[in-house]
Parts: C-alpha cells; structure tokens; sequence
C-alpha cells in the first residue's frame, strides 16, 4: 500500500486526522498526517486573541501573523512532505476543505510525487477561486462566511474566534453538525484563528499533462453545511475539465467533517479509492 499522506482543512490541523488514522492501520495502509505552512503547529495566532480582557476590536483589526503565507509557498512546502513521507516514491494525498487549495497546486507541481489525490469535501480551485466560488449560487446556504469577525483585507487572513461561547454553536453547525457535542467542543478548542487570505484569492493554473495526470476521487458530504454538495458537485465538474481521466466519486451522508463523524466510514473511503 501506498503511504497516504492526510492534508487537513482552514483553522483545523493534523490532530483532526487521529480518529481516522488507526482505521487506515486496521486496513494495512500507512499515513502520516500533517500541517500546513501557516496553520496548525506552524500557524500563528494574532496576540489579541490572548489579551485579558478580551478586546474584541482589538482582535478585529490586528493584522495577522500568517497573511503573508501564499499558495505558492504552502504548496512545496507541503511536496517537500509527501517527498519525506514516501521516500521519494508517490503518495496517496488526502487533503480536506481548504488543503484541497493547497493539494491541488502540489500535484501540479510535483505530480510524479502524487499515486493518487482523494479530496474530502475539498475546494478545488482550477476555474475560480474559492472567493469566487463562495460567491456561486452553488454555494448557497453555506455557513462559513458567517463566522468571520473581522474583514479579510484588513487584517489579511479569514478569522475568526473559537473562543467566543456564541460562536462555538455556529462552528458546530457548519463543520461538526453530526458530531457528538463533547467532541464537537473538544475540536472548536483546538482550531486556530487565521487562515492567510491569499489561499481563498487565488484561482490554482494546473494543466492536463501534470495536475490532470493524476488519478481523482472525490469524497462527497451530503449533509456538509460549510461547503454545500451542490458546490462539492460542480467542483467534480471542474476536475473533469482539467484532468485526463473523470474523477470518481464516493458519497458519504455526513457533516463536513467525516473524519470526526465517521472516520471508519472515510477510512474505507480512502483505503478503496485507488
């Protein structure tokens, strides 16, 4: 089996992997989960998100530690770890949400690096950015612009604030709507705040003799409320107007966040996609 290589969504990290990664053991496949250049572990939190007291406006305006972070940069920094993870050999790159930017400018990069790409309820940006698409009729009803606190080309970065008590019902709602509360609230605690706004800006150019050389599945969510299916569908679209070969597609009836929900269920998923 391929080393699959799992590439997490805006706020969240490689922690958001664990349930799933002892289920891809069960089925012999190896994977490593990492975290993208500026989020998790490399990510940076604004200081007003610490002060006490909370300054709200403060926290609204202060510019953000990680806006510098480009798709260009996120995108070899994340080759250079399915490079380490398979010793050179191609990957299995899983890559959720927001990553699904970051993956998709890897594979045109270094698509030699790429055995297959799995997209969970990912962006896919190779028509449009993903401003532009938030914008689509496709993606009416979803609730991820409802969480922002402060004005992208302010502070340069999608905040917002997982600390405010109000606000952690809302991210249930949009990322953890099938989630058991408890771990729900365990998973708002871990998020971070900042997420550069040039990865949501930028449309990715990828071209059919490298990006569209790479075998696709997508993984659709049915019930996911940050990107709604009718968006997840038409970015399916999109693949099949890139690529060589159509991208499969595998449904699961699940929140946007499947790897909390039922990580058996996408484990499966991922361990059947190649």
């Amino acid at each position: 089996m391929r080393t699959t290589l799992l590439v997490h969504g805006a706020w969240h990290g490689s922690w958001c992997w664990a349930p799933v990664t002892p289920h891809l053991a069960a089925r012999g496949v190896p994977s490593v989960a990492v975290d993208l250049l500026g989020q998790g572990l490399h990510g940076r939190a604004p200081d007003a998100r610490w002060a006490r007291p909370f300054d709200p406006a403060a926290f609204a305006t202060e510019p953000s530690p990680v806006a510098g972070v480009t798709t260009d940069a996120a995108a070899a920094a994340l080759v250079e770890q399915v490079r380490l993870a398979g010793g050179g050999e191609p990957c299995v790159v899983v890559a959720h949400s927001l990553g699904g930017v970051v993956a998709t400018a890897a594979a045109e990069l270094a698509p030699e690096l790429f055995a297959h790409l799995v997209y969970v309820s990912a962006y896919v940006p190779v028509t449009a950015s993903v401003a532009d698409l938030l914008a689509s009729d496709e993606a009416a009803g979803g609730l991820v612009p409802g969480l922002l606190v402060a004005d992208p080309a302010v502070v340069g970065a999608l905040r917002h604030d997982p600390g405010d008590p109000g606000r952690r019902r809302a991210l249930r709602e949009a990322f953890y709507g099938d989630v058991d509360v408890a771990t729900a609230d365990a998973a708002v605690a871990l998020l971070g705040s900042d997420v550069s706004v040039r990865l949501p800006a930028q449309q990715v150019a990828v071209t059919r003799g490298r990006f569209g050389s790479v075998p696709r599945t997508y993984v659709v969510c049915a019930k996911d409320r940050a990107i709604p299916e009718p968006l997840q569908r038409r970015l399916v679209r999109d693949l099949d107007d890139v690529s060589a070969t159509p991208t499969r597609v595998i449904v699961l009836d699940t929140s946007h966040s499947p790897f909390l929900s039922r990580p058996d269920e996408l484990a499966e998923a991922v361990a059947t996609a190649w």
